[in-house]
């Protein structure tokens, strides 16, 4: 937050939004800023002290007003006597969904919302129907695990969805700056916290589902409920419409999805049933390309993407655009002129006569799709380099080892971003599941990310191709509590030259 982001809101005017809140101490003065985070208070400042997993924002209450904040937000029970007023609320959470869309005048109801969430595919899905948006005429924004793009402006992404109070700054800029349409990534975290709170959504996209995040839900289950909230009266929360809902029906929790929304629905996938399907599929080493059927009529399309399960992909974006009346003129053109989509199947020259493609695959489901649709591209051996992330879920990590082990000729098994777990560990656990495989590929252990991909080079010979997979578009690695810069996609296109 600058100083020029700042503003001067009534603090009496924007506690109204907080209709349930105990309030202690007088409502004077005015706010210039909303603030979650004790070190960013400056005098005028508004803090709101969230209960995080590993910080509770009511220890640092006594700084934030000693430096000046006009008032805290808390659902703990506080001391009294302090010299600004504390507001008590059930739910800080809510609360400061409620007081960000307050302060920036509720920017989400001046923006068509389309949000997209599913366990893989959110990423692509949201470039193709950025690009389709864009061939339309329309100007779209975009909030995503790679970045948020607001007009020309593009800026980092430390989460997938960022806190209400991130979300509303952004959408504020992108509603003054002419922005049309916000194509919005939607995790199950941002979801099961209430980040995007009740924000009109006019679409909402349904990818899959499969295992990732248990370490923080606990069961499918609870992952999937989660997901369910972005549908669940999505409908009765669209103020201009009745709302649509774009749902993968070739999967169980689609089809459990369907029965709980009470928005319109529009269907994609490959069964006949489907409202948006596809036939006549191609898949290329440079290109995938299909005959699409929709409500409008059938369109031939093609785009820049490597692998069948892109497929699933397109058929969102298409079924999203449908949603919003674009042709299929529009759509076609707008999935042919596609970018390449950042770590995702993302291709890496080389001089070494081998296939190198970089892949956020970090879920079982993922790994096995994107090993089976690149084994048809390549003539030679498929080499798998990966790891599994640290303080996540540790059961998906010998379900990976297993799949890499049977896809794979193979393996050179690495650290990820290990955060505070040990690496040798994770790779421990990972091993167990290739050691199950009987006949499985056998594999290379190096902790160190940047000899492994060496390594992996430097084993594949002419028409191999190395699948480097987990980090995508990540520029770092985290090890301890430490972000240090590593980008594998720079890695590998640097280390050809190295090697001649």
């Amino acid at each position: 937050m600058g100083r020029s982001e700042e503003r001067d809101v009534q603090l009496e005017r924007l506690i109204r939004e907080l209709p349930w809140a105990e309030v202690e101490g007088p409502l004077s003065g005015e706010v210039k800023a909303i603030v979650y985070d004790s070190r960013k208070v400056m005098p005028g400042y508004l803090f709101v002290a969230l209960k995080g997993h590993s910080q509770d924002g009511h220890r640092f209450l006594d700084e934030a007003i000693r430096k000046g904040a006009v008032g805290a937000v808390v659902q703990n029970k506080v001391q009294s006597g302090f010299s600004a007023p504390v507001i008590r609320v059930p739910d800080t959470r809510k609360a400061l969904y409620q007081l960000a869309a307050a302060f920036y005048g509720w920017p989400q109801k001046e923006l068509k919302l389309i949000g997209i969430t599913g366990t893989n595919g959110k990423t692509t899905t949201s470039y193709l129907l950025e690009s389709i948006l864009r061939q339309a005429g329309y100007h779209p924004g975009v909030i995503g695990t790679v970045n948020y793009r607001i007009g020309k402006l593009t800026c980092p992404a430390p989460v997938t969805t960022p806190e209400s109070l991130d979300l509303m700054r952004a959408l504020r800029k992108m509603a003054d700056q002419g922005t049309t349409h916000v194509v919005m990534e939607v995790s199950s975290h941002a979801l099961d916290q209430g980040r995007v709170g009740d924000c009109p959504f006019q679409v909402g996209v349904f990818t899959n589902l499969s295992r990732d995040h248990l370490d923080y839900h606990g069961s499918m289950d609870a992952y999937f409920h989660a997901k369910s909230l972005l549908f669940q009266h999505l409908g009765a929360r669209c103020e201009t419409a009745k709302g649509w809902d774009v749902i993968n029906a070739d999967t169980p929790y689609g089809q459990r999805l369907m029965k709980m929304t009470d928005a319109l629905v529009l269907t994609y996938g490959l069964g006949e049933g489907c409202h948006v399907r596809a036939r006549n599929v191609s898949v290329t080493s440079e290109e995938l390309g299909a005959e699409i059927a929709t409500p409008s009529g059938w369109v031939k399309v093609s785009c820049p993407l490597l692998g069948r399960f892109n497929l699933y992909n397109m058929l969102a974006a298409v079924g999203a655009a449908l949603c919003e009346e674009v042709s299929l003129e529009e759509i076609a053109e707008g999935l042919s002129q596609v970018s390449c989509v950042p770590g995702r199947v993302e291709p890496i020259k080389n001089n070494l006569g081998i296939s190198v493609v970089v892949d956020y695959a970090h879920t079982p489901d993922a790994l096995e799709k994107v090993l089976r649709d690149l084994r048809p591209l390549v003539n030679g051996r498929v080499i798998t380099v990966f790891g599994c992330g640290g303080d996540r879920d540790k059961g998906k990590r010998p379900e990976m080892g297993r799949i890499a082990a049977m896809q794979s000729d193979l393996l050179i098994i690495t650290s990820d971003n290990p955060r505070t777990e040990d690496p040798q560990e994770i790779v421990d656990q990972i091993c167990k599941g290739v050691e199950g495989v009987s006949g499985g590929a056998p594999y290379i252990v190096e902790l160190d990310r940047g000899k492994a991909i060496k390594k992996a080079l430097g084993e594949a010979r002419k028409g191999d191709l190395v699948l480097i997979a987990g980090k995508g578009h990540e520029d770092y690695q985290i090890i301890g509590t430490e972000k240090r810069p590593f980008d594998d996609r720079k890695v590998t296109a640097e280390l050809p030259s190295r090697m001649r």
